[in-house]
């Protein structure tokens, strides 16, 4: 029987290009059909048109700062058309990534731009998960998945593995300065075994909601 997902949890995955986030997010959503499973960029229909700007083309097209305010739109886009609707509705919400992939990919990666990121965030979007999962592996073995998809929306992948392995370390401090929040999870496994962790980890917080 599929457990129930209390009201109004909100749940993020996180991670490298090609670490699993977007089926670990389906899996999860999976053990509690009540909840609503959404993306960034994305998430509703403006946001879903930005993601055609930033996922595509020359891996130069955009500076990091022009990224930022795309990103940014998005994000806020996303969270007054679907998010907090759903969240005000008693759902649960678990998004493919949220604002740490901006902090990591924009502010710790592309520029000194992470005080910037959070000024932003405050301003325009001011809300936190309760709940996020960052997912670690091997920045060679992401990468290689990640391309081999041939999704079209490879941009960042098409930046080269030492970007990838600097996204890493992003996520790995981001971790550990936030580990009231963040739980980090070894990717280098077996699907299933990952999938059981992160649901045990979410049916634990859910019961203190």
């Amino acid at each position: 029987m599929a457990a129930h997902a209390p009201k109004g949890l909100f749940i993020s995955f996180e991670g490298i290009d090609g670490c699993g986030k977007s089926t670990q997010s389906r899996l999860l959503a999976e053990k509690f059909p009540d909840a609503l499973r959404t993306r960034e960029p994305g998430g509703s229909p403006g946001a879903e048109e930005i993601r055609t700007l930033v996922l595509t083309g020359d891996p130069d097209r955009w500076s990091a700062e022009t990224e930022l305010l795309l990103f940014t739109a998005a994000r806020r886009d996303h969270l007054e058309k679907t998010i907090q609707p759903a969240l005000n509705a008693g759902r649960t919400v678990i998004c493919d990534r949220f604002a740490d992939s901006t902090r990591v990919y924009q502010g710790a990666t592309r520029g000194d731009l992470r005080a910037t990121v959070d000024t932003l965030h405050a301003t325009m979007i001011g809300r936190e998960p309760d709940l996020t999962f960052i997912i670690d592996m091997d920045p060679a073995v992401a990468l290689a998945r990640g391309l081999a998809r041939g999704s079209g929306e490879d941009r960042f992948e098409d930046m080269g593995l030492g970007f990838q392995e600097t996204l890493r370390h992003g996520f790995l401090a981001l971790a550990k300065s936030n580990p009231e929040r963040c739980v980090l999870i070894d990717g280098n496994r077996d699907q299933a075994a990952i999938a059981a962790e992160i649901t045990a980890h979410a049916t634990d917080r859910m019961a203190v909601v």
